[in-house]
C-alpha cells in the first residue's frame, strides 16, 4: 500500500479477500438468512431539503423484505451506513481487518447496498477518512475526484456533496461545462474486489445490478485533511443544520444556485 497510500492515488485490490469466509458466504440471500428480521434504514435519490437532518433515512424495512424487493424490481432504495457489527455480530467471524499500514476503526464497519441503477450523490465523507471499500455480489460503477478537483465538480457550499441533478455517469457538458475539465478515475466493481478510496476523495457510486459492499475506515493522517474533518464534524454539519432551521428551503436554493455561480467564476 506504500506505492498508493503516500501518494494517495486509488487503487482497486484483485484477490485479497479469497480466504476470508465472506468470500464464499456473503451474499444477498445469506444476509437475509442470517439478519432478515432486522429493521435497515433506506435513502433514495431524492434532492436534499431543508426538512432533513444529516443522513436522516427516507424510509424503514425488514432486511429481508429489502433483499426480495432488490431480486424483484429496480428501486432507488439503499441501505447507507449500516453497522454490521452493533446489528449482526456474528457476521465479525467471517472476515478480518488486513494490515494495510493504517490503523482501521474496528468499531465501524459499514454495509451498504442498492439495487440496480440505484446510486449515491457525489460526495466525499465528513471525515475525510482513508477508505477500503469490499464489494460482494454483483457489479458497481465507481467514479473518483480527487479533492483538486473540487473547483470543476459544482459542490454545494457548506455541504459534502456537489449538485443532485448531476449524472456523472452520464454528464450532460452543456449544463454543466466545468465537468469537461475534471480529472478523476472510474473503475467497476466486482465480488471479492477492494476499493482503496485516499483521504477525502470525491466517489460516486452506481449499483450496475443489486449488490452490497463494506467499507473499512481509518482517520486521515495529513494535518490539513484532519484539520478539516473537525471543522465539518464540529462546525459545518451544526451551521448548515442552523440556517435550514432558520431560512428553510430558501438556504437549500441559495445553496444549490452558489454552487453553479462558483464554479463558473472559478
Amino acid at each position: 500500500m506504500a506505492e498508493y497510500f503516500k501518494p494517495q492515488k486509488p487503487v482497486v485490490i484483485e484477490k485479497f479477500i479469497e480466504d476470508w469466509p465472506a468470500y464464499e458466504k456473503w451474499s444477498l440471500d445469506y444476509m437475509k438468512s442470517i439478519a432478515g428480521d432486522k429493521e435497515v434504514p433506506l435513502y433514495d435519490n431524492r434532492p436534499v431539503t431543508y426538512e432533513e437532518g444529516f443522513n436522516e433515512p427516507h424510509a424503514k424495512m425488514k432486511l429481508a423484505d429489502y433483499v426480495d424487493l432488490l431480486k424483484k424490481e429496480p428501486t432507488k432504495y439503499r441501505i447507507f451506513l449500516w453497522n454490521i457489527l452493533k446489528e449482526v455480530p456474528q457476521l465479525q467471524k467471517d472476515f478480518s481487518f488486513p494490515d494495510f499500514g493504517l490503523r482501521l476503526m474496528k468499531g465501524l464497519p459499514m454495509l451498504f447496498f442498492g439495487g440496480t441503477d440505484s446510486y449515491t450523490f457525489m460526495h466525499y465523507d465528513i471525515d475525510l477518512a482513508n477508505i477500503f471499500h469490499f464489494h460482494f455480489e454483483g457489479k458497481k460503477e465507481v467514479i473518483l475526484f480527487h479533492q483538486d478537483q473540487t473547483k470543476y465538480l459544482y459542490k454545494i457550499p457548506h455541504s459534502l456533496i456537489t449538485r443532485e441533478d448531476i449524472d456523472f455517469s452520464n454528464p450532460d457538458y452543456e449544463k454543466w461545462p466545468a465537468l469537461k475539465q475534471a480529472q478523476g478515475f472510474k473503475t467497476h466493481l466486482g465480488h471479492g474486489e477492494v476499493l482503496y478510496m485516499p483521504e477525502g476523495y470525491w466517489h460516486y457510486m452506481k449499483y450496475v445490478t443489486p449488490g452490497f459492499s463494506m467499507s473499512l475506515r481509518a482517520i486521515a493522517r495529513h494535518p490539513a485533511r484532519l484539520g478539516k474533518a473537525v471543522y465539518n464534524v464540529f462546525v459545518m454539519r451544526h451551521y448548515d443544520n442552523l440556517m435550514r432551521r432558520i431560512k428553510g428551503q430558501k438556504w437549500i436554493d441559495w445553496k444549490n444556485e452558489q454552487a453553479v455561480l462558483r464554479t463558473n467564476k472559478l
